[in-house]
């Protein structure tokens, strides 16, 4: 019992803060990369294997969906049986699913293949933050975290550029094999390097995790089949309404349960309420949108997965140049501002792709639209994290981290879905202008979003209560996030 207590504080005393943060950034990197590497290797994919865009969609919805659902039950588990125990063994999920899509043989088969990656993603990932949180002394987390944020942000950026780079000069199957090694050398080091901690010792909540999985999982398989179906097929409505019954039976448990998932008292707060919904509907709006336009990107313009990859990157590199800019701005007035400023703006980018986008357009007509909603992607994410953390009592940390990295990529699964089907309606894949017609309404869809992203970050209250939560949360004790009192 004490054993736990002076395992840490001699992990922590051999350095073990260091190693804590480099095999950290890689597994947050690893999982992070993966929700976006495979956008611009999905038409070498429709080559290889066939498949219709629904089909598509699930090679990355899949992932997205298996992540979502089961994060924060990650959480859970590691804090129940041991984080460092759990870890090793997302990771171990993760890698060997990963080579399972590297070898897959059919469209089906790297489908299956995706969603166990997610499976693996889901335990590997929140953990990534209380192991780190466990082996860093308080003065320096600010500083670690800011750097496992950045390699994160570095994954979200890069991804659309590796992908495309391994698809053109090796083959898309590399964008799986890429995790291989890594996840090899990851698994000795975190065994040997990471101290072993838990948590409150919590029971599991079963009941809420099968209601909000099982709700999510019918409402994104409706949304994604829609199309492809017809809305009024019998599997899309019973996905829809069974998904969305069992979501308002996990809200209605969630209030009344002894110790659930994730506490409903929480949304009673205006700013935790506020910065989950404008999350949710940023990666609504954000993820449909870059599904698409590197699709068009390729399949319209001509450009190659590489050429495709580095034209994305005024957009997706952006928050690696702006985002300190973003995070001294928001400590001198406020995080609220910069999150709205921010969202408001990637709306605005979003709008001014849609009056340029044709099926000859050239870069330097798409490049403002590109560069705006870029800079607004990354004065949203710097504050996004403090202003969740700050919203919660220190002990409620971890769940509340848990529950935006979730609705986050609940919204990545929901934009995909949303977007496709607005194309699906208005265009196609049968030609150019074809593509172009269902691109427009998918991207006013996406605009739409993520201007009412930004109007939920204005109902966050603002610096002066910001503060006053702040200073309350510091009078608190440590997360029970910290290291076991076993």
């Amino acid at each position: 019992m004490t054993h736990h207590t002076d395992q840490n504080a001699r992990t922590t005393l051999k350095g073990g803060a260091g190693w804590a943060l480099v095999i950290t950034s890689v597994a947050g990197f690893m999982a992070s990369l993966d929700n976006l590497v495979v956008t611009t290797a999905l038409p070498s994919i429709r080559k290889d294997l066939g498949g219709a865009l629904h089909d598509l969609e699930w090679t990355v919805s899949a992932y997205t969906l298996t992540f979502a659902v089961l994060l924060m039950f990650g959480a859970a588990l590691g804090d129940r049986f041991g984080r460092r125990r759990l870890f090793l063994v997302g990771i171990t999920i993760f890698t060997g699913a990963s080579a399972a899509a590297a070898l897959a043989p059919g469209i089906n088969s790297l489908i299956a293949a995706r969603a166990v990656q997610g499976v693996g993603a889901a335990i590997m990932m929140p953990l990534t933050l209380t192991l780190l949180t466990a082996a860093v002394p308080v003065a320096k987390r600010g500083m670690a975290y800011g750097i496992w944020g950045a390699v994160n942000g570095l994954a979200v950026a890069s991804g659309p550029l590796i992908g495309g780079s391994l698809t053109e000069h090796i083959s898309w199957q590399w964008i799986f094999w890429l995790n291989v090694p890594l996840g090899l050398v990851l698994l000795p080091l975190a065994r040997l390097r990471l101290a072993e901690s838990y948590g409150t010792g919590a029971p599991l909540d079963i009941p809420g995790t099968l209601l909000a999985s099982g709700g999510l999982f019918g409402i994104v398989y409706g949304l994604v089949r829609g199309p492809a179906d017809g809305w009024t097929g019998r599997l899309v409505l019973a996905g829809l309404f069974t998904g969305g019954a069992m979501l308002v039976g996990f809200v209605l448990y969630s209030a009344r349960a002894k110790n659930p998932m994730l506490p409903m008292r929480l949304f009673r707060s205006r700013a935790f309420s506020g910065i989950n919904a404008a999350s949710m509907l940023m990666f609504l709006g954000m993820f449909g949108s870059i599904f698409l336009l590197s699709q068009y990107m390729q399949g319209v313009l001509g450009y190659s997965p590489t050429e495709a990859g580095l034209r994305m990157l005024p957009w997706t590199g952006m928050p690696m140049l702006v985002a300190p800019i973003a995070g001294i701005l928001s400590d001198r007035v406020g995080g609220r501002p910069v999150v709205a400023t921010g969202l408001f703006l990637q709306a605005a980018g979003l709008a001014y792709l849609t009056s340029v986008i044709t099926v000859d357009a050239s870069y330097g007509a798409q490049l403002p639209g590109l560069i705006i909603s870029g800079i607004g992607m990354a004065l949203f994410f710097a504050p996004a994290s403090n202003l969740v953390m700050s919203s919660v009592r220190a002990s409620e940390q971890g769940i509340a981290s848990g529950a935006n990295n979730a609705l986050r990529e609940v919204g990545g699964a929901l934009g995909i879905a949303v977007m496709a089907s607005v194309f699906s309606a208005q265009g196609g894949y049968e030609t150019g202008q074809t593509f172009v017609d269902g691109l427009r309404p998918a991207l006013v869809t996406g605009a739409t979003v993520v201007a009412l992203a930004g109007v939920a970050a204005l109902l966050i209250p603002g610096r002066r209560r910001d503060g006053k939560a702040a200073r309350v949360a510091e009078q608190l004790p440590e997360p029970v996030l910290e290291t076991a009192r076993h």
